[in-house]
Order: structure tokens, then sequence, then C-alpha cells
């Protein structure tokens, strides 16, 4: 992964490249000041103000010279407006003319990430030396630590998801666990083999038919001092979905690596939170397990008795994520959380309806509904609220169990899929759920093809609003 530590910086008045900052209403006043040769080099260049249009200017040698870059709006910068010019200039240190950078500080930093594991040598375009590097100088230094945690976490999310599942299965989830846990001094708990069989059988019915060393698990770690309001997130990890018995097409699981998304969300979440301090007592959930398929796969038409106590007759083996998240939400709802945030890669419906970009956002409570759709237009990490319609609850319904994990309609597949999770939240609990594709099919300015973290700010901006302020309200 790229070390962005130094790709922003504070200005101590380097030397530095000028990036003029404009949009269509100053562009003009702003033209009218430049010398004849800049206009020269502009319209050489064809440079029109739009957003993420650059042009470079020439300076008094070859060493010196400068930039002008257009947005939206110039008063009030967005996360990835600038976030094309690290993968178009020139290395370098560059600073902002009269503008601050504020949250455009992060489209910098995500705009430089790279994955370069699996390749023979790193990819020339994406330099690791810090001496190629292009560096942001900015008198935000207060902003800094908090734009580049929020940078590394969002790395996270994308180094887990773009790991191909022979190296990112459930024991592979459980080091990242380990590790993250080990850097803050929180509690690590694994519950595997006979435990997790006996404790959390729909997590294991899923899991089972994996081979030994990509075996299933419950991930928790556990954080912060007891007096603190418990927050649980919750995340599943399927490190592969081979659709099970219900087998996928090949074209369905071309991208069955990214099933652990909503794990590696929460994950990044977890580091947000402790690097933070944030005074809560977080507890982490990841149910871990590989959908398979072997002779002891799990069968349609089987029934699951969850952690909960609720019988599951298995409609689609296709449709086990909410299995193992069922068990994991009842597992967090026993240590009496004010609120529980589950991610998941879990419908498709959801992306039919919304596309790749919106995480579906279902939540039991609309005050959390409202923080939660803020936090994600403050931090340009947008969300979609869906409704948990409750006269959908009909299509869960089975004839010989409480309950089925698949609906025989072909509609409202994602609010069915949120219907059946709800089943195992308690209603007096504040509860989000985020049906999210952590998976981007093409690259924007800042967001490239791949592991995407969506929704992953948003959230985080919620909980600093919601408990940072608590505590500094009760005086502590």
């Amino acid at each position: 992964m790229t070390d962005l530590s130094t790709r922003i910086q504070p200005d101590k008045d380097q030397d530095a490249h000028t990036i003029f900052v404009v949009d269509e209403a100053s562009y003009d006043p702003w033209l009218q000041s430049r010398s004849a040769a800049e206009k020269a080099m502009l319209i050489a260049q064809d440079f029109r103000p739009k957003p993420h249009a650059h042009a470079i200017l020439p300076g008094k040698d070859t060493q010196e010279w400068s930039v002008v870059t257009a947005v939206k709006d110039r008063a009030a910068l967005g996360a990835y407006c600038l976030a094309k010019l690290p993968a178009s200039l020139p290395a370098g240190r560059y600073r902002l003319d009269g503008a601050k950078a504020g949250k455009a500080l992060f489209g910098w930093l995500s705009a430089q990430y790279s994955f370069d594991r699996y390749r023979s040598s790193p990819d020339a375009d994406a330099p690791a030396q810090d001496t190629a590097a292009r560096v942001l100088l900015t008198q935000d230094v207060a902003a800094l630590p908090a734009i580049l945690a929020e940078a590394k976490a969002t790395a996270l999310v994308r180094d887990l998801v773009n790991t191909p599942a022979a190296d990112m299965g459930p024991t592979a989830l459980e080091a990242a666990a380990e590790h993250i846990a080990k850097d803050h001094g929180a509690q690590l708990i694994v519950t595997r083999g006979e435990a997790l069989e006996q404790g959390y059988p729909m997590i294991h019915a899923v899991g089972r038919a994996a081979a030994k060393h990509h075996a299933p698990r419950l991930i928790e770690i556990q954080w912060g001092k007891a007096d603190h309001p418990v927050i649980a997130l919750v995340g599943k990890g399927i490190c592969f979905d081979s659709g099970g018995l219900d087998i996928k097409p090949s074209s369905g699981m071309r991208l069955m690596k990214k099933d652990m998304g909503g794990a590696a969300h929460v994950l990044a979440l977890a580091q947000l939170i402790m690097s933070a301090n944030l005074p809560v007592r977080l507890h982490m959930l990841i149910a871990a397990a590989e959908n398979a398929i072997s002779g002891d796969a799990f069968r349609p038409g089987d029934i699951l008795t969850s952690r909960k106590g609720l019988t599951v007759e298995v409609g689609n083996t296709d449709a086990e994520g909410r299995l193992v998240l069922g068990d994991a939400l009842t597992r967090a709802a026993e240590y009496s959380p004010e609120l529980i945030v589950n991610f998941a890669t879990l419908t498709g419906a959801a992306r039919v309806a919304l596309g790749p970009d919106l995480p579906a956002l279902f939540a039991n409570d609309d005050a959390l509904a409202q923080d939660l759709l803020a936090g994600g237009t403050e931090r340009d990490d947008p969300l979609w609220r869906l409704p948990l319609w409750d006269d959908y609850a009909d299509l869960l319904e089975t004839d010989i169990a409480d309950l089925g994990n698949a609906s025989a309609s072909g509609f409202a597949g994602s609010i069915t899929a949120a219907l059946f999770l709800q089943k195992f939240v308690p209603d007096k609990v504040a509860w989000a759920h985020f049906d999210t594709f952590a998976w981007r099919p093409s690259s924007k300015p800042g967001r490239p093809k791949g592991g995407a973290a969506l929704g992953l700010r948003a959230t985080w901006a919620m909980l600093q609003h919601r408990y940072a302020r608590r505590h500094a309200s009760d005086g502590a």
C-alpha cells in the first residue's frame, strides 16, 4: 500500500508550485490578471473552467511553473475536486493560491492510493518513494491527522477487498483484526470449531463446506472503558461466495472476493474509533466464512436454528450473508448496545436500484438515519435511505419455520434482506444497515477501480458528532 503520510504536509514556506483554483464565475477575472504568455498557453491547451480540467502555466525556467485547475465551486471545495491532479502532474510540492484545501485534502491523498501487492515491479505511475510524490502543502495543520486517518482507513478497505480470496480467507481476516487490536490494546476474541457450531449455528452452516484452512469463525474486538456507551459494528465477512449449491454463474463469481467488503468496513471503522480514542465501548464483530461447495454444504430446504432461537428455512444458499449476520447481530445485542451499525455486500437488488456509487441505508431510527445522511453530505460520501417496509415481511414467511432466508418473489430484494436482519435486532436498539457494493467498476478522480469504501466516512462523521460532542458536553 502506498505510504500516504507524506502526501500532505504543513506549509512551512518551502518552494512549491502554485495551484490556481478557479470556477466558471471566477475564471474570467482571474484570466485578465495573467500574462500574455500564460493566456496563450491556456489557449494552446484548450483549457476551459470545467470541473477537473487543468493546465500547466510556464514560469521563468523549466523548474518554475504553476497550475490552474477548475472546480465546481471555489468557495466550497469538494472532497474530490483536486483528485485528478496527483495522477496528472509531475512529482513535486504544490500549494493552493488563496483557497483553503479543506476536505479536498482527502481526495488528494485518496488519488495516490495504489495496490501493487501482486506486481513484479511497482507501477511506474504510482511511485513509492517520497522524492517522487505529489505533495500538497497546506496551512490547515490542525486538520491533517484526521484527514490522514480517514485516508488510511479508506486504503485499508481497498486493500482488504482487492486481495484475492486465496489470500483473504477467514484466517487472513482474523490476522487483520488481530493486527488492529494489538495496535490499540484491544481484546480479540475468536470463536471457531465446535464452539462456533454450538453457539453460532448459522455461521457454521454457511462455512462448513470450506477447506480447513478457510474454516468459518466469529471474530470480535472489544475496546474502551466499561462505563462508556456500547456501540456495535457488525460486518459480513464472506471471503468468497460461490453461491453454495445454488451456484452462481461464472460471471457472478468473478468479483466475489469482495463479498467480505462489510468486514473491511467495520475493521476500518474500528481503527478510526480506536485511533481517535472516541469515548465509546466498542464491540466489533465479523462473521467470517467461505460459502463453498462440498459434500457437507448446507442445502436448499435445510432448517437452521439461529443463535437467537429462530428457525430459518434455507430457500437459497446464495442468500448466505443474512444468515451469518443474523447470528452476529444476536451476539452484538447481548451486550445491550445503544447503537448497532452493520455493513454488508448483501444484495444485487440494491445495486439495481442505486448503482455502484450509492450504498443503500436502512435504519429503524429516523434520527440515526438523518445523522448518517448528514455525515454523508459533510464528507462527500453519499448514501440513500430505503424503507424498512413492514408490509413486505410476509415475503419471508415459510410453511415450516419461523422465517425463510429468501423470498420467492423477485420484488424488493434489498428490503426483504433488511427485514430479515431486523428480526435479530432488539426493537429498542438504534440500528442501521448498509447494503454496500464495496467496489468501483470504473475509475473516477480519487476513486480507483476496485475495492471501495462506501458509507465508511459518513458513518465515522456520525459517530464523531454523536460521541465526541457528548463527551465534551459531559465535561469529560
